[in-house]
């Protein structure tokens, strides 16, 4: 085996020490002890392992490596044969002796042979403690190997980063399909309503016909024009193009375009309206003209194809379609139906369209019913014309006709002067729009004998045949009654007292009927409650308890004063006795018709009975003496009522008007009929009210008119019987 080099022992620091008994170090080249017999030099093994020297004296190590230096500085000395090992060895080796310190290399590991266990590295262990081989003092304090830092394993952090990715991706994909399964309504609800878009959309108001099916009101489609004034340029200019098209003032147009703030607020105002219920055509016109900040919307118009026909009946609208007056607010509820609704989503801004696709809901509007009324057109028209002709001589009059069918109690006509274009009702007075059959209360006067002549013969009081003498005055409570057609004191028969409207013989008649029946019999008739008929603001009038009746009262109350009532409920009274003595409600509504077109038959009218059929046929034919007697005693009051070819009974009243509980001054004059007087088919009541009392003048001419028109309309054949009875008026 070649020979080992040495080198002196090292100590933990890397520094070389001599010999431990201060001996010479060996001859590196002759491979000998050194003086003292033992070496401690140690040879390593490339991988470190120490080997047994010679005769195995003692373990050799190698030198430990500098903290600095390479670990593989071993290697690479047995690799360049010892030479950058022992020349850098030789330039800090030092021995005690001053020589030059011995260049040490690592020898070769030895070739083994087999089965050579005594030179088989030995086992690699830690380095144990060092031998006391120096004393204490000549050696230097062991320190401590630093450890080399340790590097961090890549794997881990590459398993770290994956975990926490997949984690947070997981995270995420958990939290998506909450929102899109689980929380999507939530979110979708809260975020919708910044995107929908409101439209209403108007319900038809339903039409008012006429019994025969002819509209007196309806609506049609228009369109309303309005303003943006914040997008308007030139005010002035605009209004000038659309003054003609509107039939409005510039200036007026002019001022809804100045930009002003909401009531209330800072905010600007985005919309007035300029005009409401243009027709298409126009509406198209108006369009055509691009004005900015103009625009053009569906609407809808109320008309009236009459006029004023029928217009203090009726009532009208308001530009939103809400019944004001009449019938229009007496049903407004069921004429004018359920608005629907259309919401859906649009985009913003340059995008607000509907968005395809996106929510969208509608509410389809609900057409409002039809009210189809017992007025008969035709019969309006004519009863109109006629009460204005006759209300035309008279200045500042007040006028009201009814006529009613009489086996039904349906009102074919109901006519009020003066009257009012309910399609522009604007400038029309508010008196003027009042329906004077429900609203104007009045002392009926001699109207109401008729009711005393009923009631005394249903009770016995009095028989067709009773006269008895009639003085020219009577005295009640203090105040005189007097007959302006004096009898004289002669008897005068029942005919005769109706005739000549007697109100010593009625107070007579009255006196011995007593007050309690009497009262009785008015509510029979009807008097003091309302009729019912349908009209809004229906006046209920006023009866007189028995127990506020004063002395002249006595008087005053048989003869139709101290009594409060309306031409229909006086009409009403009539028509229960051409009724063969049975109330019959009078009612406006005949049916009406619901959306689909089912009909529904009006309200049930009310009916009772006044009188017996004998005793109002007797009353009938007692009647009829107002418009035929005529002889040398005098002329009845109401020949001018009489209608060629038909038989009428009938009776002439003179009373007062009353306004708020205050007399009014002047006279209502007044004629109530029914024809054909043996079998009546119709009631026609005039009422007219003048400051200078020439009411009586008109009422009974006006009567006449509207009887024949109406008796002609229906084709009622004549009287059978052309002459009424003969009447005596002062029997023997």
């Amino acid at each position: 085996m070649p020979p080992r080099s040495e080198e002196p022992r090292r100590d933990p620091t890397g520094s070389r020490r001599g010999s431990s008994r201060g001996g010479r170090g060996a001859d590196p080249r002759s491979g000998e002890p050194g003086v003292g017999g033992i070496s401690d030099a140690r040879a390593y093994t490339p991988r470190g392992r120490t080997i047994r020297e010679g005769g195995g004296a003692e373990q050799r190590r190698t030198p430990r490596s500098s903290r600095s230096g390479d670990p593989f500085r071993p290697a690479l000395q047995v690799l360049d044969g010892g030479r950058a090992g022992a020349t850098r060895a030789g330039r800090r080796e030092t021995a005690g002796d001053g020589r030059a310190g011995v260049v040490r290399t690592v020898a070769p590991r030895p070739v083994r042979e087999p089965f050579d266990d005594d030179d088989a590295p030995a086992p690699r262990r830690r380095p144990g403690p060092r031998r006391p081989d120096r004393p204490a003092a000549a050696r230097r304090p062991a320190r401590k190997p630093r450890r080399p830092p340790k590097l961090a394993d890549p794997r881990r952090r590459l398993r770290l980063g994956t975990v926490l990715t997949l984690s947070l991706f997981a995270a995420i994909g958990i939290r998506l399909v909450f929102l899109q399964t689980v929380d999507t309504p939530a979110y979708a609800d809260g975020g919708v309503t910044d995107r929908l878009a409101v439209v209403d959309l108007p319900a038809p108001r339903g039409a008012i016909y006429d019994r025969t099916g002819e509209p007196l009101a309806h609506s049609v489609e228009a369109r309303y024009v309005f303003a943006d004034p914040t997008r308007v340029k030139d005010r002035f200019a605009t209004a000038r193009l659309l003054s003609p098209l509107l039939g409005k003032p510039v200036s007026e147009l002019a001022d809804r375009m100045k930009q002003r703030a909401l009531p209330g607020t800072r905010t600007p105002s985005q919309f007035e309206y300029l005009a409401r219920g243009v027709d298409i055509p126009r509406a198209k016109q108006i369009m055509a003209l691009d004005l900015a900040g103009i625009g053009v919307h569906r609407d809808e118009r109320r008309e009236v194809p009459g006029g004023d026909l029928g217009a203090n009946l009726i009532g009208f609208v308001s530009q939103d379609m809400v019944g004001l007056e009449g019938l229009e607010a007496r049903y407004d509820d069921l004429l004018q139906g359920q608005a629907g609704k259309k919401t859906y989503e649009v985009g913003q801004g340059d995008l607000a369209a509907p968005i395809p696709g996106g929510y969208s809901r509608t509410t389809q509007p609900k057409p409002g019913s039809s009210v189809r009324l017992t007025i008969d057109r035709d019969l309006q028209f004519q009863t109109q014309r006629i009460l204005s002709a006759q209300m035309a001589q008279i200045k500042g009059s007040v006028g009201a006709a009814v006529i009613i069918d009489v086996p039904t109690g349906e009102v074919l006509s109901q006519a009020s002067y003066p009257t009012y274009d309910a399609a522009d009702p604007d400038p029309s007075k508010p008196a003027d729009r009042e329906d004077a059959a429900t609203s104007f209360v009045v002392d009926p006067g001699s109207i109401h004998k008729a009711i005393t002549y009923g009631a005394a013969l249903q009770e016995g009081v009095i028989t067709p045949d009773t006269a008895f003498p009639v003085a020219n005055t009577i005295v009640k409570g203090g105040v005189t009654f007097r007959d302006t057609h004096p009898a004289n004191g002669r008897k005068m028969s029942i005919p005769g007292m109706l005739a000549f409207s007697s109100n010593v013989g009625t107070i007579e008649i009255a006196d011995k009927l007593g007050r309690d029946r009497l009262i009785d019999y008015q509510k029979r008739f009807g008097l003091g409650q309302p009729t019912g008929e349908g009209m809004p603001g229906e006046a209920p009038g006023r009866l007189l308890p028995a127990d506020q009746w004063s002395g002249s009262a006595e008087g005053s109350v048989p003869i139709g004063h101290s009594v409060d009532a309306t031409p229909l409920q006086m009409a009403a009274a009539y028509a229960a006795i051409a009724n063969d003595g049975t109330y019959v409600q009078p009612h406006l509504i005949k049916d009406v018709i619901g959306p689909d077109g089912k009909r529904t038959p009006g309200p049930t009218p009310v009916t009772r009975s006044v009188l017996s059929p004998a005793n109002a046929a007797t009353l009938r034919t007692l009647l009829e003496a107002v418009t035929t007697v005529d002889g040398p005693e005098g002329s009845a009051t109401g020949l001018a009522a009489k209608v060629p070819g038909y038989r009428v009974a009938g009776k002439t009243g003179t009373g007062l008007r009353y306004a708020d509980g205050v007399q009014q001054p002047g006279e209502v004059g007044s004629f109530i009929g029914m024809a054909p007087a043996e079998h009546p088919r119709y009631v026609v009541a005039v009422f007219v009210w003048s400051p200078g009392g020439e009411g009586g003048a008109v009422a009974a001419p006006a009567f006449r008119e509207m009887m024949g028109y109406t008796l002609r309309h229906y084709r009622v054949p004549p009287s059978a019987v052309d002459r009424s009875p003969e009447f005596e008026v002062f029997p023997r």
